[in-house]
């Protein structure tokens, strides 16, 4: 198997570098569990994971009973911070967490290209997975 992981982390870390205020980053399968993650040690990658795919769940949920289409992205503003959960594709997620002074404006305009970049490397990487 081609393992991309070094990948993945410099594409959050790229990402982290073009918008001020983000602090981690975590890519997840859809049902929360951890791919990888760009984090300090005050959070829980795992924990953010399975948190932004319940998150998610709901959202997408949301959105087709509503007759609103397929989600893009979910944004929670809290009292010091963001969470950013954006889907990639319909097998994966990314959460992007962000201080206050985070520009949100800037990460959605960056984060398209990002969240792209990943859903390829992720589809890269389980095509090349041996087939049993």
């Amino acid at each position: 198997m081609v393992l991309r992981s070094d990948e993945l982390v410099a594409e959050m870390r790229e990402l982290r570098d073009r918008v001020v205020g983000i602090t981690d980053v975590v890519v997840a399968s859809a049902d929360g569990l951890l791919i990888t993650a760009e984090t300090d040690a005050a959070v829980d990658g795992e924990c953010l994971a399975a948190l932004t795919a319940a998150a998610l769940s709901i959202a997408r949920r949301t959105g087709e009973n509503t007759g609103k289409g397929q989600l893009q992205h979910t944004v929670a503003r809290f009292s010091d911070g963001y969470l950013v959960a954006r889907a990639v594709g319909d097998m994966a997620l990314m959460a992007v967490l962000g201080d206050s002074g985070m520009d949100v404006n800037r990460l959605h305009a960056e984060s398209q290209a990002s969240t792209e970049r990943i859903g390829f490397l992720l589809t890269a990487e389980n095509a090349a997975a041996p087939h049993s």
